[in-house]
């Protein structure tokens, strides 16, 4: 079974030198901004979460913090050295889109299209410079996407063990891939080709599957399902804004001047007789769009099939710019590209100074939650400072989330800090204090939040944390608290401030 090998008559080759090329300048661009800014906030839990290597945490599985510890092992404790990965997973997402794009039979100019369309992406971009499981998934996504159309393709049944080892993989990083496979695995039984479903392989590459997430899998099941809890948090929290959301962000993710080529590719898959075997595709994305809407999911969760898509309609725009780039048609395409890297770039990506970020934040606040994390941690300093030093081996930092114990963890000893506590994910499971820390407590808890208030005594300001920037991220004027102790012993209020979201 050939990988990379294609025996269709007349089939376009890899465009290599300008798909690598395109790839090769991503990598550069996202490694040079690598540290612009600083870590966020899910990084630094990330960092924290490798340091108790398990496998399997309250809200995630275990592969994306143990590819963060292993990347600041090898390229340095630092926001440039955790990102590495990162870059690389989204190159690669840049060259598998180049691919899926030659399986549905595109020539050089779709391929190198659809990697100039995924390397300007907004989403693309911006989940490239973060080490994040979004991160991974995306690639993942792809790649099964693209080893569903060799199977569906050749009818090759032993491509469902490469299927079956992606999906493997993606579930050690992200449960979401579950939903692609409802998505895919119905459509291909309604449009065919039925054929590769009663594949014996179909059952080994499921066994493949299982025998990767099976730790986590236990993991899970063991704790109870914690990731469930978390799935119904967001869902709760978030879903009506999910779903009314859903289409403005599908296009503002992937970029409103693409959603005419991934409209083209929908038709492409569809409507032409030579891809009849690569329908499912053209039925999935809806489908997944219809579960996403229903669970209350975030949008982006179906951006990876728009991506396929996306792929599938660039060798019609290849056709309609047939003479060449410098036509007023290969202009129009190459303008259009440019522009959007451009938006992206300024949405996505570290290049403004951080006190103009008032836009960017706006549309993508996850550029504002790479700002302030040294500013919170000197906030703490300044409260743990009014402790006396006699009472400080009893004293606690207690803090409302993830992000703020992860700042602590990562910036604190530098400023003679201990370690931080928290209830929030798995954090919870790494506590609680001993009974025999009574207090005092410093607590650290987001500007207008008084939900963790009532668990302690004596309460007041010491701080409040400023990121110098005015940067309106969920830390910006989160209070430092400074109280005489607990209403009840640590061990007795432990379940009470567990909380998922």
């Amino acid at each position: 079974m050939s990988v990379t090998g294609d025996d269709r008559p007349g089939a376009a080759p890899f465009a290599a030198v300008p798909v690598l090329s395109i790839a090769a300048v991503l990598a550069g661009v996202l490694t040079a901004l690598s540290g612009r800014y600083g870590f966020h906030r899910d990084e630094l839990y990330f960092l924290a979460a490798g340091d108790h290597p398990a496998w399997g945490y309250a809200d995630q599985p275990p592969l994306t913090p143990l590819v963060a510890r292993a990347a600041t092992a090898v390229f340095g404790n630092s926001p440039v050295g955790l990102r590495v990965p990162a870059t690389l997973c989204c190159a690669a997402t840049v060259i598998l889109v180049a691919v899926v794009a030659k399986e549905l039979g595109g020539g050089r100019r779709a391929q190198a299209l659809a990697a100039g369309c995924a390397a300007t992406s907004g989403f693309v971009l911006g989940i490239g410079h973060l080490a994040s499981t979004t991160t991974v998934d995306q690639c993942v996504w792809v790649l099964i996407c693209w080893l569903v159309l060799r199977l569906l393709r050749t009818g090759d049944g032993r491509w469902w063990i490469a299927v079956g080892a992606a999906v493997g993989i993606g579930l050690l990083n992200k449960y979401l891939v579950v939903l692609l496979l409802i998505a895919l695995l119905p459509s291909v039984a309604v449009v065919g080709p039925r054929r590769v479903l009663r594949s014996g392989w179909l059952v080994a590459g499921a066994a493949v599957a299982l025998l990767l997430a099976l730790p986590n899998v236990w993991w899970q099941a063991r704790h109870g399902w914690p990731q469930l809890t978390v799935a119904e948090g967001i869902s709760s929290d978030d879903g009506t804004e999910n779903r009314v959301m859903f289409i403005p962000q599908q296009i503002l993710y992937l970029s409103p001047l693409f959603v005419p080529v991934s409209i083209a590719g929908w038709l492409w898959l569809w409507r032409e007789p030579a891809l009849r075997w690569a329908r499912a595709l053209a039925v999935a994305y809806p489908l997944l769009c219809a579960l996403v809407l229903v669970t209350g999911g975030k949008p982006y969760y179906a951006l990876p099939l728009l991506l396929v898509l996306t792929a599938a309609g660039c060798e019609s725009v290849a056709g309609w710019i047939r003479a060449g780039w410098r036509t007023v048609r290969g202009r129009a395409v190459a303008a259009a590209l440019a522009v959007t890297a451009a938006v992206s770039v300024v949405l996505s990506l570290p290049v403004l100074p951080p006190g103009a970020l008032a836009v960017p934040n706006a549309v993508n606040p996850e550029q504002g939650e790479q700002i302030g994390w040294p500013a919170l941690v000197t906030a703490v300093e300044k409260g743990w400072s009014r402790i006396p030093a006699g009472r400080r081996d009893h004293a606690v930092i207690f803090t409302e989330n993830y992000g703020e114990a992860g700042a602590i963890t990562y910036y604190g000893p530098r400023h003679g800090l201990p370690r931080p506590y928290s209830g929030h994910m798995s954090y919870a499971d790494w506590g609680p204090p001993p009974d025999s820390a009574d207090g005092p407590v410093l607590v650290v808890r987001q500007s207008g939040d008084r939900r963790i208030a009532r668990h302690f005594t004596g309460c007041r300001e010491v701080a409040r944390v400023d990121n110098h920037h005015a940067v309106d991220n969920e830390e910006q004027n989160a209070a430092v608290m400074l109280c005489s102790g607990t209403t009840a012993p640590w061990s007795h209020l432990w379940p009470s401030l567990r909380h998922y979201y």
